[in-house]
């Protein structure tokens, strides 16, 4: 036993201060947070579209038959409460009364309040919390306080939490269960990286950790609520110095990319072979998701190609005027287009190469691509189903108009799409592989070599040794 961990109480008992990451979509299912729980952590279901299952127990593919997109999106709240239901089902029963099942929304994504309503009011007594990132999530308080479950926010900043705190927090502050910080430098997935932070530039997590729990005691908030470290945690030894340390408090971990390499975590086996070769660099922090959130993620070819369609772009005026005074002749088809004389020769060099279509974007440019591209792109716009509560790539908006108002911008891709695709089977090289930025580190561990996979408890017991 690693010194200085030693259980906390949790949803009335005590469990290890370990939580796993949820992770969607489909990927933290039961299969891995009821083996975390049994194992005596904190398990967390992912509520973002888990799967269901029909009554011989296969997976029910979530397919949309509606024409319209505000009809997909009722058809996709209800396959997101049905699938979290049955997952946090069958957590609770492999758990078997050890440890504590949380299940975890984005508050960005569609439907978010009416699926967390939906699933705590048919799971009740088995969901000991609700952690919740992505976006300002004011009524998650409320909503936790009125099914009695605890709510751990996910901020990246003292400065997100105070305002959580004074605007709602403060009055449900007997079921704050805990904050979780996330790293937004190095955790997987999207992060709560602010405008004024350099994504190039990470910071020492301990200062802003520490400005946090400063925070939480201007409000009041005990010592005994844990923080909880999220990104770039691989072992607790790394650690020492935060555990026991009074100027942070009581501090629990979250691990979300080494759950990912475990016999019950319910990737394909092409991802996981994918995570064990992976090389320091090989994780991208970018802006491409379609939340307008940075996220981090495999750098494979799928956000190459995105990388790549980005720099196949020019600024454009619609009429001449300053540096724009030449009129583009591809790629445009006719349309009045007013481009500099650097742009057009470069516009035309793609043309030659087969990006013979241009498509505009909500920022007065146009990205090139083949027309078979283009093709698919349109295509997944117009199969929208709604599964943020904004969505810049599709423009539409869990709004009355379900728009935006904004322009769709293709340099993005529809996530709902690529995330059932991978965590189906789908090609791993053709689809968003998130992981946190220490993915790399399962090559260098002793703990994987010979291409080891342990179980979930193997692994909890080996973080619990501080490796």
């Amino acid at each position: 036993m690693f010194k200085g961990i030693k259980p906390i109480v949790y949803a009335g008992r005590e469990v290890w201060p370990l939580i796993e990451g949820g992770k969607g979509v489909a990927v933290s299912n039961h299969m891995s947070s009821g083996a975390w729980a049994a194992a005596g952590g904190i398990g967390t279901v992912s509520a973002v579209n888990a799967d269901s299952y029909d009554p011989e127990g296969k997976i029910v593919p979530q397919v949309y038959h509606a024409l319209t997109r505000r009809a997909r999106h009722e058809e996709l709240v209800q396959y997101a409460i049905d699938g979290a239901v049955a997952q946090v089902r069958r957590a609770h029963e492999m758990a078997g009364g050890r440890g504590a099942i949380n299940i975890n929304v984005l508050w960005e994504m569609g439907g978010a309040q009416r699926v967390l309503h939906g699933v705590l009011e048919q799971t009740r007594g088995m969901i000991a919390g609700v952690t919740c990132g992505a976006g300002m999530p004011y009524k998650l308080s409320e909503i936790a306080a009125s099914f009695d479950v605890a709510y751990l926010p996910i901020i990246s900043s003292g400065r997100a939490f105070r305002a959580l705190w004074k605007r709602a927090y403060s009055k449900a502050s007997e079921h704050l269960g805990a904050v979780v910080y996330e790293d937004p430098w190095r955790a997987g997935g999207h992060n709560g990286l602010s405008n004024a932070e350099d994504p190039l530039v990470p910071q020492d997590p301990f200062p802003r950790v520490k400005a946090l729990r400063d925070t939480m005691r201007e409000g009041g908030i005990a010592d005994s609520v844990p923080i909880v470290m999220a990104g770039g945690v691989w072992n607790l030894k790394e650690w020492n110095d935060w555990i026991d340390n009074p100027e942070l408090g009581a501090i629990a971990f979250q691990f979300g990319t080494r759950p990912l390499l475990t016999q019950e975590s319910p990737i394909p086996e092409d991802w996981k072979a994918a995570l064990m070769v992976l090389e320091e660099g090989d994780i991208l922090l970018h802006k491409f998701s379609p939340t307008g959130f940075y996220s981090s993620a495999v750098r494979n070819p799928f956000l190459r190609h995105l990388e790549a369609r980005s720099e196949r772009q020019i600024a454009f005026s619609g009429e001449a005027a300053g540096d724009h005074q030449y009129q583009l002749d591809v790629g445009v088809k006719g349309k009045s287009f007013w481009v500099t004389r650097g742009d057009l020769l470069r516009a035309r060099e793609w043309d030659m190469l087969g990006f013979t279509s241009a498509l505009k974007t909500p920022d007065n440019t146009l990205v090139f691509v083949r027309p078979d591209e283009m093709k698919d792109i349109r295509k997944d716009q117009a199969d929208c189903m709604g599964c943020l509560s904004q969505c810049s790539f599709s423009s539409w908006a869990d709004t009355e108009g379900n728009s935006t108002g904004r322009l769709a911008d293709p340099r993005s891709f529809c996530i709902q799409k690529t995330l059932q695709d991978i965590a189906h089977g789908g090609p791993i090289d053709q689809n968003l592989m998130f992981a946190g930025h220490s993915a790399f580190r399962f090559r260098k561990d002793p703990f994987y070599s010979n291409g080891f996979v342990p179980t979930t408890r193997q692994l909890v017991d080996r973080i619990l040794t501080g490796d």
